[in-house]
């Protein structure tokens, strides 16, 4: 049995089909397939039911799988500790980020982060929050950048840094009079919201209690897929967003006065770095934290955690 033949085996068991799973491990599905059939008739045992679609560990199997998590975990930390030694910084990261931060996080550290670690692949790709979790648990991604807290069994929370939460008002509207902005300001049925799914759109319904504030469901007539979208739909017609901090980063000084704060304590949403438990790129974690923080703006690595909307 060989550390490759474990690989396959994962593969098998993260995507529950043959063919994907091959095409994931970079071999043609004949090769995957009889290297697994191997294991099996090395073991006396059938790790996977071939008879059902999708595929599925068989009892035993699913033991088996579990240990060959563990067997490569424990080979992926041996490899790192001996790069460690050696000073080498080097492997694959798999990352999931949240679409409401990828656009003005990924730009503040991604390239800084390439160019000083050469032998780092970077893996980026947007998903949810809930797919994040799932990826995770999964094996599919190393690491997931989102808002937290979680509350997720076997998730691991490594807090990053406080973005604080504003009010973009049209010039039409009256809280663009305001100084200061309440969450009680806000008229739900001109509150332009992103579509469900997003845990950005749960904490506005949260800071705006919007369950109680209307009984009138149009303001959910039209839900947007971005931050950027919400934005232009406040500049082209009336109404309000919410919008987090780095969002409003280099906006020209026109859509600047349209910004208005929340009174103190503002709310803030708490942006961390997710793993799994089993996770042992730990050098990696921190130096992704370290390049991170360092791009972050110096405003925003003071925001204190006094006031944090649920997800």
């Amino acid at each position: 049995m060989t550390f490759v033949q474990l690989q396959y085996i994962i593969a098998v068991d993260t995507f529950r089909h043959f063919a994907s799973a091959a095409h994931h491990c970079f071999v043609s599905q004949p090769t995957l397939s009889m290297q697994i059939q191997k294991v099996e008739e090395e073991l006396g045992v059938k790790i996977f039911d071939r008879s059902k679609q999708p595929v599925i560990p068989t009892e035993l199997g699913r033991e088996l799988i579990d240990q060959a998590r563990k067997i490569l975990a424990e080979k992926n930390e041996l490899d790192e500790l001996v790069q460690r030694k050696k000073g080498v910084v080097t492997g694959e990261l798999k990352i999931g980020i949240i679409p409401t931060l990828a656009p003005y996080l990924l730009p503040l550290f991604v390239q800084r982060f390439t160019e000083k670690y050469p032998l780092v692949r970077l893996v980026v790709n947007e998903f949810t929050t809930d797919n994040i979790i799932a990826h995770l648990r999964a094996g599919r991604i190393d690491m997931g950048i989102l808002v937290t807290p979680l509350q997720e069994t076997g998730i691991k929370e490594h807090v990053l840094f406080y973005e604080e939460l504003m009010a973009y008002v049209s010039k039409k509207n009256a809280a663009y009079r305001k100084t200061y902005m309440l969450p009680q300001d806000i008229d739900p049925n001109k509150l332009w919201l992103l579509e469900e799914g997003h845990c950005f759109r749960s904490q506005i319904v949260n800071l705006c209690e919007l369950r109680k504030a209307s009984r009138d469901a149009s303001h959910f007539d039209y839900e947007a897929g971005s931050i950027e979208t919400l934005r232009r739909m406040v500049d082209t017609n009336d109404g309000i967003t919410i919008l987090p901090e780095l969002a409003t980063q280099g906006m020209p000084a026109r859509q600047l006065g349209q910004i208005r704060y929340f009174k103190r304590p503002a709310p803030m949403r708490e942006v961390s770095i997710v793993v799994h438990r089993d996770f042992v790129k730990k050098r990696l974690i921190d130096i992704l934290k370290e390049e991170i923080m360092a791009g972050i703006p110096e405003k925003v690595k003071l925001n204190k955690s006094k006031y944090i909307l649920p997800v």
